[in-house]
């Protein structure tokens, strides 16, 4: 373990400041009203800028409002946000696409216990019933892009009712996320709570987190310039509530992803629980998921997740993609209800290969109002976007060496006619099946 995620670990723990700030710099000694009209970007730039000089402390003082655009962290500061920033709806407050920037700086911290609050339905233009979601006009600003930042640590602050991605991590590396809320409106799409873009060693720690995109996402995009891969992530002891899925990987994944563990979470509800999504050239290997309760359901047709307890897919992203590979996967200790499988379905141009799933285990029905029998494979142009499929407790397709280790499925009486097998394989090869069982009330089977 190296100095700065050592001393992360410790600092997490309440033994040690993680740095001793040389001097406060209150945002009201720059000229900040914090009256939650007056737009006080300029002066909270200011105060900003000075405490770079000297690794001082910018505050966002206690009980007052600061409306505000565009803002560039620097290197050292601590940027501790005790009371509320409010976003300007105005896009000429802006530099750029988000509020809060920083890039290439070393030894950041934002800290406070204090919120953001993004305002969200001012960025939308009117409720789309069908679809159970908010239409989103042409311009929106994200909450946080944080760029080539290193040795960063962001805990202890509220994000709440963004219009975008809430806090976007690209090309950062020795990162500590602890003990952040996003509280966002689950009916706005696009509102990704925490994404993990092209970094290294970050841990995702006591989180809680709602949302009407994917909670946590761990990717790789396409950029212009090579950004390396994405490894060594951990998440644990998480709260998540979302529209989509719950923990991910994908479905962007140019570059490899590996050593990615997903810990003692908890997901109060989904449209996917557990979900990794190759669709690109990279390679997706070593990931585990341990000690997760889930819940999983079905949306309406605009949200991605048809209610998959656990969604593993490698599908080309369109008939020119190279296709990577994705490989060495535990699930451990992983629980719920969910209204549609577990599945592993790989396809011709890339077998997914080595899982294994011990003590995976599922109560299979149906609670929501929309129609059933139908697996989500976006995104994909060489598949069924929307696939009509019958459903299997477990679900594997083009997978090779996978174990089913002291799993279960119990359906529930008066299951939907399309509930039926509980193990189904097609074009799957070293399938180990060690200690199923499954049940109903009525029809108990013991496939040891």
């Amino acid at each position: 373990m190296n100095y700065f995620r050592l001393v992360t670990v410790v600092a997490m723990l309440g033994l040690l400041p993680l740095a001793v700030a040389a001097k406060d710099f209150d945002v009201l000694d720059f000229g900040a009203k914090g009256d939650g009209q007056s737009l006080d970007t300029a002066a909270i730039q200011r105060a900003i800028d000075a405490a770079a000089t000297n690794n001082g402390r910018v505050v966002i003082p206690h009980w007052k409002k600061f409306l505000t655009g565009s803002l560039q962290l620097k290197s050292g500061i601590d940027f501790h946000i005790s009371g509320e920033l409010i976003i300007s709806t105005n896009p000429a407050d802006y530099s750029g696409d988000a509020v809060i920037t920083a890039a290439n700086t070393t030894g950041l911290r934002i800290t406070g216990g204090g919120k953001i609050s993004g305002r969200s339905l001012e960025f939308m233009t009117s409720f789309d019933a069908e679809h159970d979601l908010w239409l989103f006009s042409d311009w929106r600003p994200a909450m946080f892009k944080l760029t080539g930042c290193r040795d960063l640590v962001v805990r202890d602050i509220t994000i709440e009712d963004a219009p975008s991605p809430g806090l976007q991590l690209l090309r950062c590396d020795n990162v500590l996320l602890y003990n952040l809320t996003v509280k966002n409106r689950l009916d706005v799409p696009d509102t990704d709570a925490i994404i993990a873009d092209h970094s290294r060693y970050v841990g995702i720690n006591n989180c809680d987190l709602a949302c009407g995109d994917d909670a946590i996402v761990i990717k790789s995009t396409r950029q212009t310039n090579e950004l390396g891969e994405c490894a060594n992530i951990h998440v644990q002891d998480c709260k998540i509530q979302t529209q989509s899925a719950g923990l991910k990987i994908g479905a962007e994944t140019t570059g490899n992803i590996h050593d990615i563990t997903f810990d003692r979470c908890q997901i109060i509800s989904s449209g996917r629980g557990l979900c990794i999504q190759l669709r690109d050239e990279g390679e997706i290997s070593d990931v585990t998921f341990r000690d997760i309760r889930l819940a999983s359901r079905y949306h309406a047709d605009w949200w991605w997740g048809r209610g998959e307890a656990i969604s593993f897919t490698a599908y080309p992203r369109d008939a020119g993609t190279k296709i990577g590979k994705l490989h060495d996967v535990l699930v451990q200790n992983v629980s719920g209800r969910a209204e549609n499988s577990v599945r592993i379905n790989g396809s011709t141009n890339s077998l997914i290969r080595n899982v294994r799933l011990d003590n995976v285990g599922f109560v299979f029905t149906r609670w929501s109002k929309y129609p059933g029998a139908v697996y989500d494979n976006r995104p994909t142009r060489t598949h069924v976007p929307l696939e009509p499929h019958v459903m299997d407790a477990f679900n594997l397709r083009f997978a090779e060496n996978v174990t089913l280790s002291q799993c279960s499925a119990i359906w529930v009486t008066n299951s939907p006619d399309y509930y039926r097998d509980s193990v189904g394989t097609e074009d799957s090869k070293a399938v180990k099946i060690i200690g199923f069982r499954g049940e109903s009330e009525s029809h108990p089977i013991d496939l040891r």
